[in-house]
């Protein structure tokens, strides 16, 4: 029962965060920004003003898929954003030149979470392998080794914490400085900003309790081994 129980709360938590973060944004995307500039603009304007003049901004695809791509140097705005001319779109647009002026100034942790991605790609593919294995034949060693290959996930996305809480307050920064939102609009592009974080914090909340959880696993194998 526990173990049920165990395993409806880890499939809620990420359910509602995606729940909080669309009900805020489908709020607030609704809600016209003063300065009535699209998503594209608020962008450039950003980038612009912190002589980023080499990193593009291109329209994406699929709802809510904005990203900053470090490689290629581009902001990628889903279509609702990179068209829209609301408080949401605002502060999305701006949360992704967050993360390109991270890349620019060198910013500790962003540099951490690249350097991380080849191994936590690998964590992510073999260590449920690894951990299987070691579970069906009751082999502790090969446990331990998928438990260390999670671990490295489990690092990545909590890397991912600061980097993504940093982007977020120099967004708001931005938006404030360069007037890009009226004062009083402020409040409810942080709210569109926390929904989006929530999404992160329960992605790591999740993946942690299933660290812990493997945790356990290993140490009760190796005391029923003694």
């Amino acid at each position: 029962m526990s173990f049920l129980l165990y395993f409806i709360i880890i499939a809620l938590i990420p359910l509602w965060a995606q729940m909080r973060v669309k009900s805020t944004f489908a709020k607030y995307s609704r809600v016209a920004s003063s300065s009535y500039r699209r998503g594209a603009e608020v962008a450039r304007e950003i980038l612009n003003a912190n002589g980023l003049y080499n990193v593009g901004v291109e329209e994406g695809r699929g709802f809510l898929s904005d990203h900053y791509d470090p490689r290629s140097k581009t902001v990628r705005l889903s279509p609702e954003n990179y068209h829209g001319h609301s408080i949401a779109a605002a502060a999305v647009a701006a949360h992704e030149c967050g993360h390109a002026i991270q890349d620019a100034k060198g910013y500790t942790f962003l540099r951490f979470r690249h350097a991380l991605v080849p191994v936590a790609n690998l964590g992510s593919n073999a260590s449920w392998i690894l951990i299987m294995i070691g579970i069906l034949f009751h082999f502790s060693g090969m446990l331990l080794l998928g438990i260390i290959f999670m671990g490295a996930a489990v690092l990545f996305q909590l890397i991912t914490l600061p980097v993504e809480f940093n982007a977020s307050n120099r967004a708001l920064d931005q938006i404030a400085a360069l007037r890009l939102i009226g004062h009083g609009e402020e409040r409810e592009a942080k709210k569109v900003l926390n929904a989006a974080a929530l999404t992160y914090v329960a992605a790591a909340a999740v993946a942690v309790l299933e660290l812990l959880r493997l945790v356990f696993i290993f140490t009760g194998m190796n005391r029923n081994d003694d």
